[in-house]
Formats: C-alpha cells, structure tokens, sequence
C-alpha cells in the first residue's frame, strides 16, 4: 500500500468533516465526488446553488452537505460571533456580512471556529495569501507555536532514499526569508508533521550550498546558526546541518562530506534556506521526477487549515484532504 492510501485509510477510521470553499472549480467538485465515493471524510462544500450545480454536472455529491451562505440559516450567527471575534479590530456588522458573503474563505473558518468542521481545504483557485489570512484571523495559531509555516509532503516512485522516497520538503509555501530562529521552529514542526502523517522517525538536514563548514558566506551562517538553536530548543528531533542536499540524502557522499552526522545521507526531512530554494526544489522533484506532491500542507495553525497549489488535480485535493483528516484526528 502506498503512502496516501495508508493516509486514506487513516482517515476513514475517524471521519472528519472537511469545508470545501472553492465551489466555483470544477477540480473541487471531482474530489469531492472522489472523496464521498470512498469514504475519506464528510465534506462540507460552500457555494450557491448555480456555482455548485454547473460546477458539479454529471458528478454525484449528494453525500456532501452543501452551504449556500446568502440562504443558510446559520449565517446570521456566524456573523455575529465573527464580529464579536474581531471586535478588537474595530470589525463593522456590514464588514463581517460582506467578508463572509464575498469570501468563502472566511465562512469556512467560522464553520471550522464555532465546531461545526474539523477542517478546511482551499487555493485551487486562490493564493496562498487569500488561504492563510482568515485562518490566521480566525482560527489564529497553535498555543506554543512560533510561527506558521509550509510543507509538501513529497512521494518519489522508485526512490531509494528519504523514506522509501517518501520526504518532507519546509518551508515551500509561506516563510520567504525565515530568520535563524525562524529556520530552526521550522525544523521542529516539519519533524512533528513527518512523524504525525509517516509514522516514522524524523531526521531533519537543514539545507545549504555548504556542508559543515565547506562555504563561507552570511546565508550559510544563518543555516548554521538555525541548527545550533535547533538543537538546543528541540533536542527531541534529530536535526543536523548545514547540508547540501546530496550529503543529506546520500549515504555515500555523506560518509565523505559528513562522516559524523546522524541525519546526513538519510534525511527524510528537508528544511530549505528560503522560500525560493523551497519552492523551486519541490516543483523540479514533481515534474522531473514525477513525484506525488501535496500541499502546501500547513503547520503551526490552532486547526488543520490546508492550501494548494493552483496546478494541482482533482486526485491532488483529495489526497490533501485526507492529510487534512489526519491531522484533524490528531489535533
């Protein structure tokens, strides 16, 4: 069996509801039928009834439960307990009415703030910005949590390393330049979310054109010093660095490069300098390598909050889902 399918099989254990916002593509509506068919996880879908319906043609849904938020008995609380939620910011009864309405995002949130959802899946269609926001102003972040960040939790047929090919790649979705500190919360929550949805033990390269020392440079020192607070502050997790990526992953240069390190040549987690090296490092193993890639799977978020790359399948939303579901069993 493979990785999604153990995912999936999780997930159907302990059925969770999960909120679709994005009735208005027709890859939501895909998975969604996929998703029911097997029993993955409840879903909630947003929408009206004629961005659902032509969204849907030709689809089964009828499982779902569908939210039309301009008729919806519910929305009138929704929206009192959003104002009340961000009366601090100075929120208008009419600003929350036009948030929810507007934005499905933000109704989606409430569903999942007021216990009415365990999770939410969204950014077919829309920015990881637009995702995150009302999950950061709603749902806000986990007690103990220093920052949000992003994984992609990455599947490479026939790879011999990682885990049985199976990796985390952090932060590829939201930290653009993260501090030393910021890199090492980073790579704490990155093996937290590895060990949750691998069921194997984490061990964490911190990336870098440099291996220990090999490059003398401000951006390798910020790695260095991540990996020097990492270990102190999570001495739970095996953590090692700087590392380029082949000493992290193959045993055979790391025996070279890195002879004393017990991550270097079998890290499964892999903590990028940057949002660009993060980025471009997972889209280049999804396309060359064929890798399965989902996500952006966030951490650090008071509830599973989930984005998703706006190339991504209808078969990529309904693995992200039942990721989602996990994580929502465990959270």
């Amino acid at each position: 069996m493979n990785f999604i399918d153990k995912i999936k099989e999780r997930a159907k254990k302990d059925k969770k509801t999960i909120v679709l916002p994005e009735s208005m593509d027709i890859r939501t509506m895909e998975a969604a039928e996929k998703i029911l068919n097997e029993g993955i996880a409840d879903l909630i879908i947003i929408g009206t009834e004629e961005e659902i319906s032509t969204n849907s043609k030709g689809l089964d849904i009828s499982k779902a439960t569908l939210i039309n938020p301009y008729t919806a008995e519910i929305t009138e609380e929704l929206i009192n307990e959003f104002v009340e939620l961000r009366k601090s910011k100075g929120i208008t009864y009419e600003d929350a009415k036009k948030l929810l309405l507007e934005d499905y995002m933000y109704y989606a949130c409430m569903l999942v703030k007021t216990g009415r959802a365990d999770g939410v899946v969204s950014g077919a269609c829309h920015s990881s910005a637009n995702t995150i926001r009302p999950a950061l102003q709603i749902i806000k972040t986990k007690p103990g949590t220093m920052l949000v960040s992003a994984f992609f939790l990455m599947v490479v047929p026939n790879c011999q390393y990682g885990s049985n090919g199976t990796f985390v790649f952090a932060d590829a979705g939201l930290e653009q330049n993260p501090t030393s500190e910021k890199l090492a919360a980073i790579a704490a929550s990155s093996a937290m979310s590895f060990q949750l949805l691998v069921e194997e033990e984490a061990k964490v390269a911190m990336l870098s054109h440099s291996t220990m020392g090999s490059a003398k440079h401000i951006d390798v020192s910020k790695v260095v010093e991540g990996v020097k607070i990492a270990k102190e502050k999570y001495p739970q997790f095996k953590i090692d660095g700087e590392l380029q990526l082949d000493a992290a992953i193959v045993p055979e240069i790391a025996k070279s490069k890195a002879p004393n390190s017990e991550v270097a040549g079998s890290a499964n987690v892999l903590v990028f300098p940057d949002l660009d090296a993060g980025n471009i490092g997972y889209k280049l193993v999804q396309r060359l390598a064929k890798a399965e890639a989902y996500g952006p799977i966030c951490q650090g978020i008071a509830a599973p909050i989930n984005d998703l790359s706006r190339g991504c399948s209808s078969d990529d939303i309904v693995g992200v889902v039942a990721i989602t579901a996990v994580q929502a069993q465990n959270n």
